[in-house]
């Protein structure tokens, strides 16, 4: 089988252990970083949202602009413009790509960051409003003919669109969240579910749940899964072990001072009120360290808003610790550092390719096997 990695990109070089300087948006910065994933083997990145940071859309046109095939996830809240212009707008940027766009949808797990932004639901009423957004992008995206629409949260007259995504199934979409209702509205609409980096056993049991949501909502296929880490490598395990603990030590003062701005944004001065969030917090108060080399620290020091865990060894450990994700049915690894640049660099150099030759060796014996079966 094949493991798509995804790398994660921002306007600006900072992170919980570097303090952002100069403009909120950097185009060759932005450049820069997007080409080193790009080199470096990762099939997309990942261009987040929040209320107070550059919009998303705008970043991966200018990214797309400047590479040759790297796709783009681009973090998407439904509910702040109608699901039709949304149509419009992600349809037309994949056919100036070159079809290389995804979506990834977050429906909001705070709500004192979504009022930001005008929106004054409560959690469950935001999942039935996705529910019904995602059903209109993907009609809006596959039907030639025009169509209406009466629902709960939008109600529209004879939609029809001149600009359609490359492929005939429309746009990939990605979908985050862990609570019940996450895993009913993303079981039924996601091409791939979404999840942050939790222990083996804990990741298994998720990965259950989206499969039975998705059954229960009548597909034949179940979503990909995607699990997210922050890696933190060394040329040996003691080497590696000195560097997360440094990474950790700055976390805890605080250095990313404007970093830690836009998590109080995301997750309010109460902590968090997502279910994600709340279930890494819970693996950290259980240990430190899970299973190959999984390390929870970083989430309970940073409030464990985004993903926060780290995987922590030579390249050789964190490499066979992803296949371990691969094995429980993981199709999709996003990994970003606390080191931005240099770790996506390093990603692409050690890592990522220790990981897909294990991949291409198993292909390569499982074909050996039946080609040998086949003879007898």
């Amino acid at each position: 089988m094949s493991v798509e990695f995804i790398g994660m990109i921002g306007t600006r070089d900072a992170s919980e252990t570097r303090p952002g300087s100069g403009p909120a948006i950097d185009p060759d910065y932005t450049v820069r970083f997007a080409r080193a994933h790009e080199d470096g083997g990762f099939d997309r990145v990942l261009i987040g949202y929040s209320s107070g940071t550059p919009d998303g859309t705008q970043v991966a046109a200018h990214v797309a602009a400047r590479t040759e095939r790297l796709g783009l996830l681009i973090a998407h809240r439904p509910g702040f413009i109608a699901p039709t212009l949304a149509a419009r707008s992600f349809a037309t940027l994949d056919q100036f790509s070159g079809g290389r766009v995804a979506v990834h949808t977050i429906t909001g797990g705070h709500d004192t960051e979504q009022r930001r932004d005008g929106d004054y639901l409560g959690k469950d009423e935001r999942y039935a409003r996705t529910d019904e957004y995602l059903g209109i992008l993907r009609r809006a995206w596959t039907s030639g003919e025009p169509f209406s629409h009466e629902g709960t949260h939008y109600r529209f007259e004879d939609y029809r669109s001149d600009v359609l995504p490359v492929r005939e199934s429309g746009i990939p979409l990605f979908f985050g969240g862990s609570s019940e209702a996450a895993y009913r509205v993303g079981g039924r609409h996601a091409d791939t579910f979404a999840l942050w980096g939790e222990p083996l056993a804990e990741t298994a049991e998720q990965i259950a749940s989206v499969r039975a949501a998705a059954q229960a909502a009548g597909r034949t296929g179940a979503p990909g899964i995607s699990v997210s880490f922050r890696p933190i490598l060394g040329p040996t395990e003691e080497l590696a072990w000195e560097r997360a603990h440094r990474i950790l030590d700055t976390i805890n003062e605080g250095v990313g001072k404007s970093f830690f701005g836009q998590v109080k944004r995301f997750t309010g001065a109460d902590g968090p009120q997502n279910t994600g969030s709340q279930r890494l917090l819970a693996a950290a108060a259980k240990a430190d360290r899970h299973d190959r080399a999984l390390w929870t620290a970083p989430a309970a020091a940073s409030g464990a808003a985004g993903n926060s865990t780290a995987l922590v060894g030579t390249p050789e450990t964190v490499a066979q610790a992803l296949l371990d994700y691969v094995d429980i049915g993981v199709t999709t690894i996003l990994i970003r550092g606390y080191d931005p640049l240099d770790d996506a660099i390093d990603y692409g150099r050690h890592l990522i390719p220790l990981v897909r030759q294990e991949l291409a060796h198993r292909a390569a014996t499982a074909t050996s096997l039946v080609t040998s079966g086949s003879a007898r």
